[in-house]
């Protein structure tokens, strides 16, 4: 019922910038929070922002000062700016949400995922 689709992955050097963006299509009937996760191999998938319906952010520790989440209600879209890129930001990057699609109740939804490489 709920389709996500980032972009915005590649390879960046370190102290360069990314920005991600993720497109949410399909019968929604109301998004309640829209974020980012990661996971880095070998490492489980952790946090890296969200961002709820009222426009209330959160972070993790490792990327607060350096990223930034917005979103895009027109747009149906989710964007992460991601700046000051360390080495340890590699992973691979997948947009989520909890939503509620038409005829359907409250649920979690996954990208595929876009890659993210810091590296000289």
């Amino acid at each position: 019922q709920v389709q996500l689709v980032e972009s915005g992955g590649g390879l960046v050097q370190p102290g360069g910038s990314l920005r991600l963006s993720c497109t949410a299509s399909g019968s929604i009937f109301s998004i309640y929070v829209m974020g980012w996760y990661r996971q880095a191999p070998g490492k489980q998938r952790e946090l890296v922002a969200t961002i709820t319906s009222g426009g209330t952010t959160n972070y993790a520790d490792s990327v607060k000062g350096r990223f930034t989440i917005s979103r895009d209600d027109a747009k149906n879209t989710v964007s992460l700016q991601m700046n000051s890129l360390k080495p340890e930001d590699t992973a691979v990057y997948y947009c989520h949400t909890d939503a509620r699609a038409v005829l359907r109740g409250r649920g979690n939804y996954w990208g595929r995922g876009t890659q993210v490489t810091v590296s000289s």
